[in-house]
Formats: structure tokens, C-alpha cells, sequence
């Protein structure tokens, strides 16, 4: 896919971060955009911003994790349209906190949205993709899927599921002219770290998440750039896109020095302690 003109695209989490950089971008890029996020008054931002530009969006309030809400948004997309473009499955939980630490309520809270809701977007939208013949997937991942931190078992989990499922889905996709990209950005300076579940004793020391939040503000690499990955990923059909210097280094570690990764997963985050 080397142009985005009257293409029709979809965007979970774009109410802010990643989600609404990669909406405004296409939009840009003449993309008709469906805006879909939790949080209301963040998609309502999003869409403001791309009409005041001149673009064309549609804007749904949804639990990504909710088979029912998002079988109610699927249906009202192919009311408009036989099928997506793009599809980007971008909404996300951010989540730190050692094994024993973390809740069961917070794991099925971040499995709900980060795997369930990845693979609810692709069940419900890829047959229609397919009938069509074309069209290209987005699954956020991350860079945590390449090197797994001893503080963040569920989110390195939810991450490394989506990568696998990924590979696995475009391999299975390929032969219906569908591309699938994971996409692993690094430390972005984007609100999950604001909004971040923070278990156990990262949870009881209020001074951890707000050095966190501030390690990703003067790191600063910021979701615009995320985006441009995004579409790149898209243009050139990429299995696996790292993003950012960081992402890239994990990428591949992983690949060629296992045994420093492993090394480093058992370091502690320099941002995760007091």
C-alpha cells in the first residue's frame, strides 16, 4: 500500500498517545478514519483536530476488550463500508509489577484489552478484508516482547502474545493479499505511563510512577514518530517494525546475544525504583 488517499482506516486507542498521532497523520494523508477509544472526551480531541484540519472521521466510544461493543462497532463499519484498508490495533494498558505482586484482576484487565482486544478487532474485521482482496493490520506490540523485565511479567506477556500472534497471522493472511505488521515501539513519551497500573511495591511508592512518567518526558521521542513507523510498516509490508534506537538495540539482542538479554531482564528498570 504506497498511498493512503480515500483509504478507509480504523484506529483503537485513538483517543491519545500513538492512536490519535497515527489518525492525524492519515488524515493528512487523505484516509477516511473510524476513532475508536474508551475514553470519550479523548476521541472527541482526535476528531476535532482532523475535521479542523479538513479530514473525514467517524468517531465510536468502545471497550476493545467487549466481544458485543466491538461487534456492534464492526457492524456499523461495514454498514458504511464492504471492508477496511487499514486496520490498527492500537489500544493498550500499560502495567508494571513483579509476579506475585500483580492481581488477577489486573492480569484479566490487561489480557482483555492488550490480546483479546487485538484479536477481536482481527476476527471481526479480516473477513470482510479478505472478501475484498486487499488490505493491510496493524497490531501494536512492543519492545517489551523482546526483552522481558522481571518488573513487568503481564504487560512483556500481553506484548510478546501479540507479536506471536502477528507472525502467525500474516503467514495465514498472506495468501488473500492481506499484510500484517507488528509494530514495537520503545519508551515513547506518551500518557500509558501516566495511566499505568503500578502493583505491589511499585504501587506503594508514590514516587515511582511520577519517575517514570518523567523518564519518558526528557527521553522524549515522541508518538509522531511512532506513526511514521506505522506507515512505513504499511507501505513496505514489514513483519516486525521496532521504533525508536532502544526497540532497534532489543530487536537485535534478541537475536544475536540472548544471554545478555537475559542478563538484562533480571536488572532492575532504572525508572522503576526509588
Amino acid at each position: 500500500m504506497k498511498q493512503f488517499n480515500h483509504k478507509v482506516a480504523l484506529i483503537t486507542g485513538a483517543g491519545s498517545g500513538i492512536g490519535q498521532a497515527t489518525a492525524l497523520e492519515l488524515a493528512r494523508r487523505g484516509a477516511e478514519l473510524w476513532l475508536v477509544d474508551i475514553n470519550a472526551a479523548g476521541l472527541e480531541d482526535t476528531a476535532q483536530q482532523i475535521q479542523a484540519a479538513g479530514g473525514r472521521c467517524h468517531t465510536q466510544v468502545c471497550n476493545v476488550g467487549s466481544s458485543t461493543e466491538m461487534k456492534k462497532l464492526a457492524k456499523r463499519v461495514h454498514e458504511a463500508h464492504p471492508a477496511l484498508d487499514i486496520l490498527i490495533n492500537n489500544a493498550g494498558i500499560g502495567v508494571a509489577g513483579r509476579f506475585v505482586d500483580t492481581s488477577l484482576k489486573t492480569w484479566n484487565k490487561v489480557l482483555d484489552v492488550n490480546v483479546k482486544g487485538v484479536m477481536l478487532g482481527c476476527h471481526l474485521f479480516a473477513p470482510n478484508m479478505i472478501e475484498q482482496g486487499r488490505g493491510h493490520i496493524v497490531n501494536l506490540a512492543s519492545a517489551a516482547a523482546f526483552i522481558a523485565a522481571k518488573d513487568m511479567p503481564v504487560y512483556s506477556m500481553s506484548k510478546s502474545a501479540v507479536l506471536g500472534f502477528s507472525e502467525s497471522l500474516r503467514a495465514d493472511l498472506h495468501e488473500y493479499g492481506i499484510g500484517v505488521s507488528a509494530v514495537c515501539p520503545g519508551i515513547i513519551n506518551t500518557p500509558i505511563v501516566a495511566n499505568a497500573v503500578f502493583e505491589g511495591k511499585l504501587g506503594q511508592n508514590e514516587h515511582v510512577k511520577s519517575k517514570a512518567v518523567d523518564f519518558y518526558k526528557k527521553r522524549n521521542y515522541t508518538a509522531d514518530k511512532v506513526a511514521l513507523g506505522i506507515l512505513d510498516a504499511i507501505e513496505h509490508n514489514l513483519a516486525v517494525r521496532p521504533i525508536s534506537p532502544e526497540a532497534w538495540a532489543m530487536y537485535w539482542a534478541k537475536r544475536w546475544v540472548p544471554g545478555v538479554v537475559d542478563w538484562l531482564g533480571r536488572r532492575d528498570i532504572p525508572f522503576l525504583t526509588d
